[in-house]
Parts: C-alpha cells; sequence; structure tokens
C-alpha cells in the first residue's frame, strides 16, 4: 500500500513551476519561484538556477519529488498547496 500522498510524476513547466501527479489520481500545479526567493537553506540555494531545478525527478522509494543535490519537498506539503498558501501570505 502506498503512502496518501506519494508522487507518481513530475513535469518541469518552465521557471520554478511544476506538475505534480500523485498515486491517487489527483494533480497540482505549483510555483516555487516565491519560496526559493525567501532565504532558503544551503540544500535548497542550487534550485534557484533554473537549469538545476528542471533537474526534478520522482524518487520512488519515498515518493517524492528529489533533486540531484538531494534537496526534496514533502509529498503531503505539495498535495495540501501548503507552499501555494505560504506565497499568498507574504
Amino acid at each position: 500500500m502506498s503512502a496518501p500522498y506519494q508522487i507518481s510524476s513530475v513535469s518541469h513547466l518552465g521557471e520554478y513551476r511544476l506538475r505534480v501527479g500523485f498515486v491517487d489520481g489527483t494533480f497540482r500545479t505549483i510555483d516555487l519561484g516565491p519560496k526559493l526567493a525567501s532565504s532558503v537553506g544551503p540544500i535548497f540555494e542550487p534550485l534557484r538556477d533554473v537549469a538545476f531545478f528542471a533537474q526534478v525527478s520522482v524518487d520512488p522509494e519515498i515518493g517524492t519529488v528529489v533533486w540531484p543535490n538531494g534537496a526534496d519537498i514533502a509529498p503531503d506539503v505539495i498535495h495540501e498547496g501548503s507552499f501555494d498558501e505560504a506565497a499568498a501570505n507574504r
């Protein structure tokens, strides 16, 4: 049985936008630009480079989006739109 918010697919849509598919059949389009424009930890710093950001993939073992440097985002945060809400509250 998979986790309720396990990610099954991800597509880079340009800039800092991703289309994320979940095993429950839902999809979300998220824009991480506002989050990356603010202070981020060292693991997320390379994601500010759009070419590096575009290297996003799905790690099937942990069921979330990941980047080559080990950065990842919890799938429940993406599914529930917490990034969207955080950006709206800026």
